[in-house]
């Protein structure tokens, strides 16, 4: 995968906690049409890649697309079968932090119509609920 940061600070971090909307991402900074998220929650890297793919079939490589979010919150899971305690699991796979209003992809360069087909499209390979906005 490409998305993926090449040198952290620390391989493990804290999970913190997620904010519910964002005003500082939630406009269109390159493209003309964009796909952005209602509700806050956590996205793979497995994910915007798929999402990613399909936008990119559907638009048949005509237009350009911008990818506004980066992966870079390494997600630890311990097995099934461990007991409590015994410290933090091993890494398992990169994730992003995103809030409501966030823009996750930009899109310009091809009919309208076509460009909502795309997102829509691309927005079903997501876990949360996204909105297409202007």
């Amino acid at each position: 995968m490409f998305l993926q940061p090449k040198k952290t600070k620390y391989k493990k971090i804290k999970k913190g906690k997620l904010k519910k909307f964002e005003f500082k991402a939630n406009t269109i900074k390159f493209g003309e049409l964009g796909l952005k998220v209602q509700i806050a929650g956590l996205i793979t890297i497995q994910q915007i890649e798929a999402a990613r793919r399909i936008i990119i079939r559907k638009i048949r490589r005509k237009g350009k697309i911008w990818i506004c979010i980066f992966p870079d919150l390494p997600v630890t899971s311990k097995s099934t079968e461990s007991r409590m305690g015994k410290g933090k699991g091993s890494f398992s796979y990169w994730a992003t932090r995103v809030q409501g209003g966030t823009t996750l992809f930009e899109i310009c360069g091809i009919p309208k119509h076509i460009a909502i087909e795309a997102l829509r499209a691309g927005s079903r390979k997501l876990p949360i609920k996204t909105k297409i906005f202007d």
